[in-house]
């Protein structure tokens, strides 16, 4: 077992696995949390199994790390989060922060990718590519476990309830239309792709949330997600709506 200290006048003592083939992360992160808040830390290794099995059973827990306080075990990373007053969201927890975190980048992708094509951001395209980009990458949240997404998806969805199959086939379609107006090319696909649906989408959780006032977890960003479904979510298929109709007029006209 090894053992550091660092400076200070409150102490802590920290038990951790360090090991040839495992170093815990959370134990970096509870040091890390101890340092910042003015703590000078006995930083006490587990390195081996065997170890870390005894250590549990003699303070009754389940996890490492641990942190001591004053002689008071505080716990893991989380509670001692908690200890110090910060926030610890729980797992079940909805959040807006995938699809704002998506919606931000594809900006400023779109942005960048005018400035590389116009030398200026203030474009339409940068607005097209915004919008294109950010169907790619939610495209690609679905994409990455599509089964899970199709799950979530049946719960709202008015065509997916019906065929099963749509609910597979939609991040494919999201993802082509989305590469096909970042290159602006055979809009005869991507446009009605777009349009179509984006209009069964918004159809369907407006239904489920504004009518029939369901709480439920959107797929937009995967299955695996905890973004609500509601106006984001309606916003995402109104930015389709609006592509599918947009980008083939503005073609025509230009």
């Amino acid at each position: 077992m090894a053992s550091s200290a660092v400076s200070g006048s409150k102490t802590a003592s920290l038990y951790r696995m360090v090991m040839e083939d495992h170093l815990c992360p959370f134990g970096l992160k509870s040091k890390d949390l101890l340092e910042r808040s003015g703590f000078s830390i006995d930083d006490n290794w587990l390195t081996t199994r065997q170890e870390t099995d005894r250590f549990m059973e003699e303070h009754g827990v389940e996890t490492t790390p641990q942190t001591f306080i004053d002689g008071e075990r505080i716990g893991g990373y989380d509670e001692l989060r908690e200890y110090f007053g910060e926030d610890v969201p729980d797992e079940d927890e909805t959040s807006y922060r995938p699809v704002v975190a998506i919606f931000a980048v594809a900006f400023l992708m779109g942005l960048a990718v005018s400035w590389a094509a116009f030398d200026t951001v203030l474009t339409i395209r940068a607005l097209e590519w915004f919008v294109a980009i950010s169907m790619c990458l939610l495209a690609i949240q679905k994409l990455q476990d599509v089964e899970s997404f199709s799950t979530m998806f049946l719960n709202y969805d008015l065509l997916a309830s019906r065929w099963v199959g749509y609910s597979y086939l939609y991040p494919y379609g999201e993802a082509v239309a989305g590469i096909l107006m970042i290159a602006g090319a055979l809009m005869w696909i991507a446009a009605p792709v777009a349009l179509f649906i984006g209009t069964v989408g918004a159809v369907s959780v407006f239904k489920a949330v504004y009518i029939d006032r369901r709480e439920l977890k959107c797929a937009c960003v995967g299955g695996g997600s905890n973004v609500p479904l509601g106006f984001v979510s309606l916003t995402e298929n109104l930015m389709m709506i609006l592509m599918g109709i947009w980008m083939p007029l503005r073609m025509l006209l230009l």
